[in-house]
């Protein structure tokens, strides 16, 4: 697919500019709104209006940007669809080959304390969406970026290919945006839910990849870590791994067991723990003493085992470690 016009609308405008001037220098055209097409301009970026395009202003407060005819039927249309194209056309609309959005921060703005509703409700995008559905919906065309990450994977592919992008490349960005919208969708509905009474007759949740892991709960199985979008304390929420290889499910398992177990006592305790099973507990005058004692439990098991402490390792107890 060769991209020749873009539409570009985005509320985060990190690595725009460089992204925009890339596609220009590659001989295509951009159309932008307000802000985001004020930014191009102070950056020397050419740039075309979106009302210049449909020959409306912005209105309601910025409401109402790009949902016109003009550019969703420039998105629309099928490429292999001689009617389409026709059709498009007779209208004067042309057709839109890249389509550059980020949405308004909802659930940044419905996370703030105090807080009032109308300024959340104002937070909900409308328009973005429906440009992010309509190219994903007719990706064999357009592309849709939604990540900003992608900016310089796609400008490398698009100066290495004369402007083009690959079907696998579409695919890729199309799933993306529709992962980015439905996790728009249900942190609004899961918004609205919270003063609603009683249970919902539907419950949403969304999870988000923290890291990869080496395997699952056996070698031959793929792994990943998810926690719950919104969250911030999970169980490598605070922690930093200082050493080692990269972590598997099972040993994700066991800290868990470790330190749920270890978090009960208030005395140094150490803990170790091989497959999600304690193989020594033991509480201590000091923390080296503990580890002493868990050890002693069953120093054969504890071989490839995870320890967890409610202290900082001091030097004895580093040394035991060792």
């Amino acid at each position: 697919m060769n991209v020749r016009r873009a539409l570009i609308s985005v509320y985060d405008k990190e690595g725009v500019v460089d992204f925009a001037r890339g596609l220009v220098e590659l001989g295509v055209s951009i159309v932008s709104t307000g802000g985001t097409a004020r930014l191009l301009r102070e950056q020397n970026v050419p740039v075309t209006l979106v009302e210049e395009v449909t020959g409306f202003p912005e209105m309601l407060d910025g409401r109402v940007k790009t949902m016109h005819p003009r550019l969703q039927g420039g998105i629309l249309a099928r490429r292999d669809v001689p009617e389409h194209m026709q059709t498009i056309k007779d209208h004067g609309i042309e057709p839109v080959d890249m389509v550059v959005v980020s949405l308004y921060p909802f659930e940044k703005v419905a996370a703030q304390r105090g807080v009032d509703e109308q300024t959340v409700i104002e937070n909900i995008d409308i328009g973005g969406p429906s440009m992010i559905r309509a190219a994903a919906k007719n990706h064999s065309g357009v592309a849709v970026v939604t990540d900003k990450a992608d900016f310089a994977p796609l400008l490398e592919e698009l100066r290495a290919n004369g402007a083009q992008l690959s079907e696998q490349t579409l695919r890729h960005l199309a799933s993306k945006a529709f992962q980015t919208t439905a996790h728009y969708d249900i942190a609004i509905a899961n918004w609205f839910l919270e003063a609603d009474e009683g249970l919902p007759a539907n419950y949403f949740a969304h999870y988000q990849k923290q890291m990869d892991l080496s395997y699952g709960e056996n070698p031959h199985q793929r792994a990943a870590y998810y926690t719950e979008s919104g969250r911030r304390h999970h169980l490598l929420s605070r922690v930093e791994q200082l050493h080692g290889k990269q972590l598997s499910f099972n040993n994700l398992y066991d800290l868990h067991a470790a330190r749920s177990l270890c978090a009960e006592f208030t005395l140094p305790c150490v803990v170790i723990i091989k497959h999600n099973n304690p193989c020594g507990c033991a509480l201590g005058d000091t923390l080296a003493s503990a580890y002493d004692k868990a050890l002693a439990c069953d120093p054969l098991s504890a071989f490839g085992s995870i320890i967890a402490v409610n202290r900082p390792v001091d030097v004895p107890t580093a040394e035991r470690l060792a």
